[in-house]
């Protein structure tokens, strides 16, 4: 099946621009580069068609395919194995490298929604349809983690809590860290109702709360519902820790059909990862 189809290649994955060490390596999958068929395939001229990349083991998915798939992305990225997690938009954070530990010894994944590591070669990955992709780092390159931020975990404080996580390890204080956010739901796209706003407000000090409410603007269509730019609600929990350099965050799975998968639009759909790691063959900056 994997043999008439191309190989997954970087013009299929998406890598942050930011400015940190070599050693941190970082990448976020499309729906392009797998084998899977609809619908979970690539999508093209307006048909879903073979060789999409999903990596979601219970998404109806042939396992065989998924299996493939995320195969291809470890051969791309040139490792042996991912810290896979079972997520459950929440605010649990765990060391890559137990849930590695976890999944040899007993065959099942860690159920939290982010991982760090400061051990070269292991890898943490997030998967998302729709939800936020949050990768942090150190600039050096002692320490990085991945973050599932949809609304339910970013209002609960993932992206906070893995940012302390990492700096920890980096032995940094927060305000040094790097922060890209992936592909996700866009401002455009993702209606919520006034729970999910006031969520957020509860949530806000004093000198977030007007930026926080300019992060939902009311539904031009639907009455009470608003729509929420996650992005910016993502960029403000940065914020608050002194995180500044922070960038991506521009591109919407929603509208980009061809190439990201999203749960909102599709409901039968795949889930791409975001993958972040320290490259063992590379030095810190610091060395």
């Amino acid at each position: 099946m994997s043999t008439a189809l191309p190989e997954l290649g970087f013009a299929d994955v998406v890598q942050p621009a930011w400015n940190v060490s070599p050693r941190v390596r970082a990448l976020v999958t499309t729906r392009n580069g797998g084998v899977s068929a609809a619908p979970f395939g690539r999508w093209r001229d307006g048909a879903d068609q073979p060789g999409g990349l999903n990596l979601g083991m219970k998404t109806g998915d042939d396992p065989a395919a998924v299996a493939s798939n995320r195969a291809r992305l470890l051969a791309l990225a040139g490792v042996r194995e991912a810290a896979w997690l079972e997520q459950i938009h929440g605010a649990g954070i765990v060391r890559a490298e137990d849930v590695l530990a976890q999944a040899r010894a007993e065959g099942t994944p860690a159920r939290a929604d982010a991982s760090v590591t400061d051990r070269a070669g292991t890898v943490c990955v997030v998967m998302v349809a729709d939800c936020m992709p949050v990768l942090l780092c150190d600039e050096a390159g002692r320490a990085v983690g991945a973050a599932h931020a949809g609304w339910r975990g970013l209002a609960a404080g993932i992206v906070e809590q893995t940012a302390r996580r990492v700096a920890a390890l980096a032995g940094v204080e927060t305000g040094a860290l790097h922060a890209y956010l992936g592909p996700s739901i866009g401002p455009d796209a993702f209606e919520v109702g006034p729970d999910v706003r006031d969520a957020f407000l509860s949530g806000a000090d004093g000198g977030q709360r007007d930026a926080t409410a300019n992060a939902f603007v009311a539904h031009p269509v639907n009455p009470g519902k608003y729509l929420a730019d996650l992005p910016a609600l993502a960029r403000l929990r940065l914020q608050r820790l002194g995180v500044t350099r922070v960038s991506g965050g521009d591109l919407c799975a929603v509208t980009q059909r061809e190439r990201f998968y999203s749960y909102r639009r599709d409901r039968d759909t795949g889930r791409m990862a975001a993958l972040i790691w320290l490259d063992d063959q590379a030095q810190t900056l610091a060395d």
